[in-house]
């Protein structure tokens, strides 16, 4: 045994003793490991041992929160965020606990009525589905009297429950992004080179509403159906560069389908928004579902940009839960649907009390946010949590 070897095995040894309560008299002369002069180099290795003892939790590792249930029955209502963040302080954690049940189809997907059990593998928090594992209370046996007629037999047969896919809960609420999931809300400038256009209503109409039939141009594909009128807004400008600009604002207008082909096309309006007029945009609609189930995660890359704009009727400079803003960030940076992302806020600079001279503050996270849509330079996300209001320009990065 090396030298070295010896000395891990006399720190172990030391360390694993049995806990001692000295008198003072006592001190230094029962333990047989520690002299009553130790070196200095023995001193910083006990000094090593203790500090690894409370050494805390890694930063990756997930917390749960104090007050966590061991497990959940889901109700109808519910959102897989809420549910996560029942379990944990960092919803957005759900991914890396999240054990998935391969006996159960559709595993991602989670129904009023499943249970969501927490438990432990080699120490480390395991949430796993449960589904249909809800058991009534059996009453307790009791033995029958002698002269009681016997009670006939009663076969049980396990019955399979099942669930329509549109019933499993959302991971967010869909009242605040189901407006936003088909409308055009960005589009490039070769998009509105490849548009169709309004040219004319019916008898010359120029302003057109609901149910009026007009004609259109540039609509190359004779297979699609539906359409999405929309009026190209202002410049999305890059903060990080006032001359890149990311695309321009789609102003949704309303919907409208084919009637005839042919250049022009006859179409009908079928919904309206706000009045349309000859120029307006037409985009293939994207018919997506209704609310797409979404996998909270972080991005896969660190990635930093920037707090665009908001979408919203009121316009106002801080934003709060629910609201939805658009960052500088898409498809080209990596960011897909169900990235979470954490908005810090600068705080500023603050004078030293002692020196006199200014010194910057770090920025504070003011809020999380869940991208739903993406483009290909901007991205459009749900404020999920806000502990201070959020503003254009506050930096958003990968948490």
């Amino acid at each position: 045994m090396s030298l070295n070897q010896k000395r891990i095995q006399r720190l172990r040894r030391l360390a694993f003793l049995p806990f001692m309560d000295y008198t003072a008299s006592q001190a230094y002369t029962e333990n047989g490991y520690v002299s009553r002069n130790p070196k200095p180099q023995f001193l910083l290795a006990l000094l090593i041992i203790s500090l690894v003892a409370i050494v805390p939790v890694h930063a990756d590792d997930v917390a749960l929160k104090t007050d966590h249930p061991a497990r959940y029955t889901v109700v109808k209502g519910d959102t897989l965020w809420g549910i996560a963040a029942r379990f944990l302080k960092n919803p957005w954690q759900w991914p890396k606990i999240w054990k998935l049940n391969e006996r159960i189809k559709n595993p991602h997907l989670i129904y009023p009525g499943d249970v969501i059990a927490l438990r432990y593998v080699d120490g480390k928090p395991e949430l796993t589905l449960l589904r249909n594992e809800k058991l009534a209370a059996a009453a307790p046996a009791s033995e029958p009297a002698a002269d009681a007629p016997a009670r006939p037999t009663v076969k049980l047969s396990p019955r399979i429950h099942t669930e329509p896919l549109e019933k499993a809960i959302p991971t967010i609420s869909p009242n605040a992004i189901a407006p936003f999931l088909t409308q055009p809300l960005v589009v490039s400038e070769q998009e509105l080179e490849k548009a169709g256009y309004v040219t004319t209503g019916l008898d010359s109409r120029i302003a057109l509403g609901n149910t009026s039939e007009f004609y259109a141009r540039g609509l190359k594909d004779a297979t699609q159906e539906f359409y999405q009128i929309f009026r190209k807004g202002k410049p999305i400008l890059n903060p990080n560069n006032p001359k890149d600009i990311l695309g321009y604002e789609a102003v949704y207008l309303g919907d409208a389908k084919r009637l005839q082909s042919g250049d022009p096309a006859k179409l009908v309006v079928t919904r309206v928004k706000q009045e349309i007029i000859p120029g307006d945009r037409l985009i293939a609609s994207t018919r997506k579902p209704a609310l797409p189930y979404y996998y909270p995660r972080p991005p896969k890359t660190k990635i930093e940009g920037k707090v665009l704009s908001a979408l919203s009727d009121v316009a106002t400079a801080e934003l709060g839960t629910h609201s939805i803003i658009a960052i500088n960030l898409g498809a080209r940076e990596g960011v897909e649907e169900g990235n979470v992302l954490r908005v810090m806020y600068h705080v500023g600079s603050h004078k030293d009390p002692v020196t006199r001279e200014p010194y910057k503050l770090p920025d504070e996270e003011s809020a999380l946010i869940m991208v739903f849509r993406v483009f290909e330079r901007v991205s459009y996300a749900l404020v999920m949590n806000a502990n201070r209001p959020v503003h254009i320009l506050d930096t958003v990065v990968t948490p």
